[in-house]
């Protein structure tokens, strides 16, 4: 008799568990996600080749540039 009871609690146990996790669990998925952040567009800069993100760089004739000193110095010997 001893052993059905523990038999019994342990059950009552995981299914308590198992309601526990359901209700609660439901309830964190329901939630909205973070919103995703976005990306800003990357330019290449006409001198050095890095790549930088389009609101940090230097604009000049159709040409990014990813600091004053390089639109100083113009594109790379040989660019386009």
């Amino acid at each position: 008799m001893g052993l059905f009871r523990l038999l019994i609690w342990i059950a009552i146990i995981f299914a308590a568990i198992w309601v526990w996790r359901r209700f609660f669990g439901a309830t964190r998925r329901r939630q909205a996600p973070p919103p995703a952040e976005t990306t800003a567009p990357m330019v290449r800069c006409a001198h050095c080749g890095v790549h930088t993100p389009q609101q940090h760089a230097i604009q000049l004739a159709q040409r990014w540039y990813c600091s004053q000193a390089h639109l100083e110095q113009g594109p790379k010997p040989g660019a386009h």
